[in-house]
């Protein structure tokens, strides 16, 4: 059985982040069709098209010294920080994301920002808490293929390894397969399935 990929809540201040890096994509129309649904139905919403930013994707030292946030990354945090619901909107390339999206990950949520490791314990403190997210993601693969055969181990990476791991939950997946090989028809009703979601701030 495939997961869930449904999620009912209103949420009051949206935060889209779409991470493709072309300028004028699938995903981004995507995106864009959530953000204005859920602005028409009086959500605060904001989109980041990440291809927009300008931002070092490496995290150079690692968790040993902390590279300066750029002033992108700056407000971006601080759009988190303010946002009830997020909506990562990206294409899985390699059975995961775009390094956009994965370098902005790697840059932003950092300890002792989205969560804190305790001292000699396995456990940690999650630092965002009290959100919820969802996942939308396109792939050139179907979705069953990508399930059974590659277990969706990008889709668990953001939603287990990264997300929950932060304390963001709910967390619930949208896919749009096959999109190579989709006509029109599809990828407009995949447009109307996510203005849908965003005038229901799901």
């Amino acid at each position: 059985m495939l997961p869930d990929d449904e999620f009912r809540g209103t949420m009051k201040k949206i935060l889209i982040i779409q991470g493709n890096p072309h300028p004028g994509s699938y995903c981004e129309a995507l995106a864009n069709a959530y953000y204005t649904a859920a602005q028409a139905n009086g959500y605060d919403a904001e989109i980041l098209h990440l291809h927009s930013l300008q931002f070092n994707l490496n995290l150079e030292h690692g968790y040993h010294t902390r590279t300066p946030w750029e002033p992108c990354l700056e407000a971006a945090w601080h759009s988190i920080q303010q946002a009830n619901h997020l909506v990562f909107v990206y294409p899985t390339w390699w059975g995961t994301m775009p390094a956009l999206l994965k370098g902005f990950f790697d840059r932003l949520f950092l300890p002792g920002k989205a969560f804190k490791y305790r001292d000699n314990s396995l456990f940690w403190d999650k630092y965002l808490k009290g959100k919820t997210a969802r996942i939308v993601t396109t792939m050139d693969a179907p979705r069953w293929y990508n399930y059974f055969f590659y277990h969706d181990a990008g889709i668990r990476a953001l939603k287990t390894a990264t997300l929950q791991y932060c304390g963001i939950s709910p967390v619930k997946v949208t896919v749009f397969d096959s999109v190579r090989n989709r006509q029109q028809e599809y990828l407009a009703k995949g447009l109307q399935k996510m203005a849908a979601l965003g005038a229901a701030g799901r």
